[in-house]
């Protein structure tokens, strides 16, 4: 098989969807493989640890080690947010604590808010989602920064 049809095969492979290609002509065979994608990004979530003997991603990958000095079955660190009724996203977007750049917070912390008062918004494909307190009491702690992105069921919001 000459240079040049090689090349051509080559590229074949690496401009369409497929993964590996074999050809035969009389006694010449050419396989070509595309080489396998990185594996993934692996996001780790404040407080969230993989457990010890996880699977692997992939077949034939090693588990990750496990942390030296982890004790198994250990209990978790206590979180530091003030105890109360937290108010979770609704939605994945973005946090807003005021209603435009420069404008007065919706809510600080200290003050008491009612049902049904907006707390922030989350800007979610380009529109604005006000999202609005669904019980009454005091604003104990601001969980997430103003412009951070936030996901669904996050927690916003400690009202006592």
């Amino acid at each position: 098989m000459d240079l040049r049809k090689l090349k051509t095969l080559i590229d074949l492979v690496e401009t369409s969807g497929i993964a590996e290609l074999e050809i035969q002509e009389g006694e010449e065979r050419v396989r070509i493989t595309r080489a396998r994608p990185p594996a993934p990004s692996t996001y780790l979530v404040p407080g969230a640890a993989p457990s010890p003997g996880a699977a692997p991603a992939f077949p034939g990958e090693r588990p990750p080690p496990a942390a030296s000095g982890a004790v198994p079955n250990a209990e978790a660190p206590a979180s530091h947010a003030p105890e109360g009724h937290l108010v979770k996203s609704p939605m994945v977007g973005t946090f807003y604590r005021s209603g435009s750049p420069g404008a007065k917070s919706f809510v600080d912390v200290g003050d008491t808010v009612k049902e049904g008062d907006t707390l922030c918004i989350i800007e979610a494909m380009k529109l604005m989602n006000e999202i609005e307190s669904d019980k009454a009491g005091v604003v104990k702690a601001i969980l997430v920064e103003n412009g951070q992105p936030v996901e669904f069921g996050q927690p916003l919001f400690v009202i006592a």
